[in-house]
């Protein structure tokens, strides 16, 4: 409850009802600010309490100097989280486990139950076993439940046990559309000491493209599912106040361009200004020309430039949207008094209206964005489709090892089919950038007809398929008319749900995938996903470009990337006329007249009517019950993890680092998903290896993302991808071993991260990891902090972190160290095979928060390296959690002495 010591509280009337808000003009100062900002003052407002959060945090933001460096800590207390399955199934098992923890603690297990509303929306499961054919939706869910029904059961049982707990069950989207589309309010209301609250809508989730939401209004950003688990226990998010840069936008798209391109120049213009940490928030007389759905697709990728959140503040296009999708007229209405009450709407025509105050300024003429696409790993290099040709040579010169390679296999006809380097073998058209984008979506199908007119067929060695995020996508194709043409090009309903993205692409079919390893072909995927690292679509293609929508079933139709869009024929039409891409590219103006005719408010009321239920498959399912989950000994899927075994009431004192040896010495841009177990298991990994001892066949694997409830599983999966390139295993010309391989230091033997991991763990040596710059980058996994952690490292020193994964690792009690500006492990002279010393690490008991601690490394020969390495523990609240060995202590420590 709040102490209201600065007379915040008021009453606003909407219509025949009355709710409490906490007034921001009550604090001068709080009106320059930008709306992302007041926001968060709004929370601290509502939710001061004398002790943790106090006036004092609201003043801070009061007098926020633009041009100052964040160095005041606050604490944000989010609306609510939302959560994937991927990243959600470990939060329900650790609150399961928390639950059992508390009561052999002498406490009440219920007491474990989130406070904040927390829903989860099954997503990330579905992989495109089958494609091409009409019943591969059917087909593929089926083996989804197959291959899920244990995960299944237990996130039913959480809906049951938990309070404020709910589950959008497989089939029905991706959770960001899910999101955006119904389950975001705009303003939050809830029942207070016999009052009605307002406040602003605003959460954290555990997938980094949370984001996606900030194109409504709603401030929130992906956080690590531990992370995650505190904020539904009601712990703040603990931040400094952030830098916030002010992004104009003005003219508008030009046609041949779309909401991709615009993504992807923004991107790269937002990677190369550096907004890691940062907010950005859109301004300006452009605002208002911006559709929502294109909104939504630049805020999903805020992660992919680094800002935490990438924000539209709310206008009357978001209260179009908001009716357009069926909330209520209530709704809407509160939605329009509030932000216009609390200065939080967004008119700059308005006589009234204030400009923020931003710390950094940037623009972008819209008229000036050119189709483009990104990759070949990384959704920052951004390539113009007019420059994609020898962009891609150069680009596959450097990936491919030797001169170029051909090849052939035997299709199902028992015909020869030829195969090359630089084929595109996958083209998808996926969740979750773009299909919550209309404009995109039917430009992409009407491209297929315009494609199918001319006679023109995706080649036979591609995978197509087609994965919306909603089923209001499949609706409006069907009052469109156009799931025919895109059938004929492949493009069939494969799923609902996050699947090439996340490297859920399912195999190719095995010709093709023989020929590609056979002749160790360097092929290519295109997909409309956000994200194209290394290794992470298909473990049979190392080349992955970004594109639209359409440009990805032009992609389907070419074959190849080694092709010129404004030059080279797609194919020849029935006189025999070359047919260039321009030729079947759809009118800007047919497209958005198709969206306006195709997309109801029915279709939004339909779909999420009864979103909870679910259909037989999960009605279906055996549901346990009980206050504490029943672990099955058996399980491969859920099993009790460690963290809180002979966990004391006090934290037992931090200790000093030594003797450490180190895991893996790594590069720049190392990502989560180099380190968080990811895609499909292989059958001679640490992890196939276990399951195939625990009687489990191989075609019943899965994925590492399906068993991220087995910490088992998943710490023989970190650092286990095969494009890792730990540099302890460099030979003499700089060559190194790809995958999850490192030397033993013991005994100078090449193992497999994990086996080496357990000989340092029996021999009671601890670890630590070396690495270059952003290090961490990607999406926001727990598990590249869980497995970290329990494989036993003690330490990361890297030259800079990526945000997630540092507060992640502050989570999981491993200390997050830099190297001294401008340095890094070679400058100082470090190999990776000294064994390592940190002094002062004990400080932390004693309340104390140093910022630089002793690394001492001592090589072979007895020779000594000395740095003082910066310590990445940013704010007070993360000291916190450092000292009692993770996040989840703290908690479940402050619950119990509650």
């Amino acid at each position: 409850m709040s102490v209201n010591t600065l007379g915040a509280k008021a009453t606003l009337a909407v219509g025949d009802r009355s709710y409490e808000i906490y007034r921001l003009d009550a604090v001068p100062g709080l009106e320059r600010l930008p709306y992302s900002l007041k926001v968060l003052a709004e929370a601290l407002l509502r939710t001061e309490d004398g002790a943790n959060i106090t006036a004092d945090h609201v003043k801070a933001l009061a007098s926020w100097d633009p041009s100052a460096e964040p160095d005041t800590e606050i604490q944000f207390t989010p609306a609510r989280v939302v959560m994937q399955d991927f990243t959600g199934v470990p939060c329900v098992v650790d609150l399961a486990t928390m639950r059992e923890a508390v009561a052999e603690l002498g406490g009440d297990p219920s007491v474990i139950n989130p406070l904040a509303p927390a829903e989860m929306v099954i997503d990330h499961s579905v992989v495109i076993d089958v494609f091409g054919r009409k019943d591969a939706l059917e087909l593929n869910t089926a083996l989804e439940y197959e291959r899920n029904r244990e995960r299944y059961q237990f996130l039913r049982w959480g809906q049951t046990a938990f309070d404020n707990f709910k589950v959008v069950p497989p089939g029905t989207g991706i959770v960001h559309q899910v999101n955006l589309e119904y389950l975001a309010r705009g303003v939050m209301t809830k029942e207070t000491d016999g009052t009605t609250q307002a406040y602003p809508d605003s959460c954290v989730g555990t997938d980094s493209h949370t984001t996606m939401i900030n194109g409504l209004g709603v401030l929130g950003w992906g956080v690590g599912g531990i992370e995650a688990e505190a904020a539904m226990l009601g712990q703040p998010v603990s931040m400094l106040i952030p830098r916030v840069v002010g992004f104009k936008l003005t003219g508008a798209i030009p046609a041949g361009a779309t909401a991709t391109d615009v993504v992807l120049t923004i991107t790269e213009m937002l990677r190369h200004h550096g907004v890691v940490g940062k907010f950005v928030e859109f301004y300006g007389e452009g605002v208002g020309a911006v559709p929502l759905a294109n909104r939504a697709t630049i805020g999903n990728m805020s992660p992919e430039f680094g800002s935490t959140a990438a924000i539209f503040p709310i206008d009357g296009v978001t209260l179009d949207y908001l009716r357009l999708t069926g909330r209520s007229a209530d709704q809407v209405a509160l939605v329009e008094a509030y932000t216009k009450e609390q200065g939080m709407w967004h008119d700059p025509s308005a006589a009234d209206y204030v400009e923020p105050q931003f710390s950094e300024y940037l623009e972008l003429d819209l008229s000036t964005v050119v189709p483009s696409i990104a990759g070949p790993k990384r959704p920052q290099d951004r390539v113009s489709l007019s420059e994609s040709k020898p962009q891609f040579e150069k680009a596959i010169s450097q990936v491919r090892a030797g001169d170029a390679k051909d090849a052939t296999y035997v299709n199902e006809a028992g015909e020869t089919v030829p195969l090359k380097d630089g084929d595109v073998v996958i083209a998808s058209i996926t969740s979750c950038t773009n299909t919550s984008n209309p404009s995109v979506m039917l430009a992409a199908a009407l491209l297929a007809r315009n494609a199918n007119a001319k006679g023109l067929a995706s080649k036979p060695w591609v995978k197509t398929s087609m994965a919306p995020g909603s089923q209001v996508v499949t609706d409006y194709y069907e009052k469109a008319g156009l799931w025919p043409d895109l059938e004929a090009l492949g493009f069939h309903l494969v799923g609902y749900g996050c699947t090439t993205c996340i490297g859920n692409s399912g195999p190719l079919p095995e010709p093709v995938s023989g020929a590609v390893n056979e002749h160790d072909l360097t092929v290519v995927s295109v997909l409309s996903g956000n994200r194209n690292f290394e290794g992470r679509i298909n473990p049979d293609v190392k080349m992955n470009y970004l594109a639209s929508p359409p440009l990805v079933i032009a992609y389907a139709l070419a074959g190849t990337m080694d092709f010129d869009f404004e030059t080279e024929p797609l194919g020849q039409d029935a006189d025999g006329q070359d047919v260039l891409l321009k030729d079947i590219w759809p009118d800007a103006s047919e497209v958005e007249a198709i969206v306006g005719s195709s997309i109801t408010q029915e279709m939004f009321s339909k779909d999420y009517a009864d979103v909870f239920a679910g259909d037989a498959r999960w009605q279906g399912l055996p549901t346990p019950d009980g206050k504490t989950f029943v672990w099955e000994d058996d399980s491969t899927y859920v099993r009790k993890p460690p963290y809180f075994e002979g966990m004391g009431i006090e934290p037992e004192p931090v200790q000093d680092i030594a003797g450490a040896r180190v895991l893996a010495l790594l590069g720049d841009s190392v990502t989560t998903d180099h380190i968080s177990p990811a895609g499909s298991i292989k059958a001679d990994s640490p992890a196939g290896r276990y399951l195939a001892e625990h009687g489990v066949e191989r075609r019943d694997f899965n994925s590492y993302g399906s068993r991220r409830g087995n910490h088992e599983v998943m710490i023989r999966g970190t650092f286990a991808n095969i494009r890792l390139k730990n540099l302890l295993l460099a030979d003499d010309e700089g060559n190194v071993v790809e995958g999850g391989y490192t030397k033993n230091l013991l005994t100078g033997e090449q193992e497999s991260i994990y086996d080496a991991a357990q000989a340092y763990a029996e021999a009671g040596v601890p670890l630590v990891v070396l690495a270059g710059k952003e290090y961490g980058t990607g999406s926001s996994r727990d598990w590249a902090a869980k497995g970290t952690s329990l494989l036993g490292v003690r330490a990361v020193i890297a030259e800079s972190f990526e945000r997630i994964h540092r507060s992640n690792l502050i989570g999981m009690g491993v200390l997050p160290l830099q190297f001294p500006a401008g340095e890094s492990a070679a400058s100082v002279g470090l190999d990776g095979t000294e064994t390592f010393s940190i002094a002062g690490v004990t400080a932390f008991s004693d309340g104390d928060h140093p910022r630089t601690l002793p690394v001492t490394a001592t090589k072979t020969d007895g020779s000594v390296v000395e740095f003082d390495a910066v310590v990445r523990i940013d704010t007070p609240g993360e000291a916190d959690y450092f000292r009692n060995g993770g996040i989840l202590q703290y908690v479940l420590r402050s619950l119990v002495t509650a």
